[in-house]
């Protein structure tokens, strides 16, 4: 797996009709996939997240939404960024993204955290546990996913999870990608350099020297060499002159990037990749769906990570 330019889709209110509003989806994978990107990913909520939208703003479900985009596509990875642990068994979780990957001919990604948002949690009946709880659990699915995604049959007794000789059939690979997402030095990155293909870190552009160093700490005490797992930042862009519908608190920050895509592309390349980082994920939710600002970024951008 190589992630190197990502676009997430992070929210679904473009002004259409219900009717009207996947196929504005399928429109953004696909233009991803003409403009050069290597990853198409959705968020896994069920409610609209804060800072983006209101808790009531729709919000397709990432899996069934990844499967339709399977069909729609025929070279862009798929997966979510990512997967909240909590609000699936880890062996449905095993089932799920290995049919994607058999849908979608090889070209899942399992995107997964610990997951984090209570609100859903609370309204809609998920366990939400402590912050260590949910570590806990993310770790023990950890050991029943990737067995099951490799063609093993697990049986597992774990303080949150059973399994008994589980199987998973059909698969298409061997081996399905796996990608950790967050922030903590300590949980999310000795997950990462234990278990994981793929880290992506969601910090500020200037925490990121940092981040790699810790990171870097963590793969040393797993006796893993560093080159062999692969890192990528979230970014949300605005770009100049493309239709905008107003300032998300997701686009300020320190995890932001305005400009023209010539300036979007500079500011990456100087606090992101030049640092360290070896890929990049944007979304673009003031522009919900603007025909051609996804083409715009994907060309300035793709020079930095070819």
């Amino acid at each position: 797996m190589t992630i190197r330019l990502g676009l997430q889709i992070p929210n679904f209110t473009y002004g259409k009709p219900v009717a009207e509003l996947f196929p504005a989806v399928k429109a953004q994978a696909e233009e991803a996939e003409a403009a050069g990107f290597d990853t198409v990913l959705v968020m896994d909520h069920f409610y609209q997240l804060p800072g983006l939208g209101q808790p009531d703003e729709p919000m397709l479900e990432a899996y069934t939404a990844l499967g339709a985009l399977a069909t729609a596509t025929e070279r862009v990875q798929l997966s979510t960024l990512v997967t909240g642990n909590t609000y699936r068994n880890p062996t449905l979780l095993a089932k799920e993204i290995t049919t994607l990957d058999v849908v979608s001919a090889g070209r899942a990604i399992l995107g997964i955290g610990a997951g984090w948002f209570e609100l859903e949690h609370q309204q809609l009946g998920f366990e939400f546990d402590t912050f260590t709880e949910r570590f806990e659990k993310l770790e023990e699915a950890l050991q029943i996913i990737i067995p099951m995604t490799h063609g093993e049959r697990p049986s597992f007794s774990g303080k949150w999870y059973h399994t008994e000789n589980a199987i998973n059939e059909p698969r298409y690979r061997d081996h399905i990608p796996v990608m950790l997402g967050g922030s903590g030095e300590k949980k999310t990155f000795r997950l990462a350099a234990e278990y994981a293909d793929h880290l992506n870190i969601i910090a500020d552009m200037s925490e990121l020297p940092g981040k790699l160093r810790a990171l870097n700490e963590r793969c040393a005490e797993a006796n893993r060499d560093p080159a062999t797992l692969e890192t990528s930042c979230l970014l949300t862009v605005e770009v100049d002159g493309y239709e905008s519908h107003g300032a998300m608190d997701e686009a300020r920050g320190g995890r932001a990037v305005k400009g023209t895509p010539e300036q979007v592309a500079d500011e990456i390349k100087r606090r992101v990749i030049d640092v360290g980082i070896d890929g990049i994920i944007v979304n673009l939710p003031t522009h919900r769906h603007a025909p051609g600002v996804i083409t715009a970024v994907g060309e300035a951008l793709k020079p930095l990570v070819a």
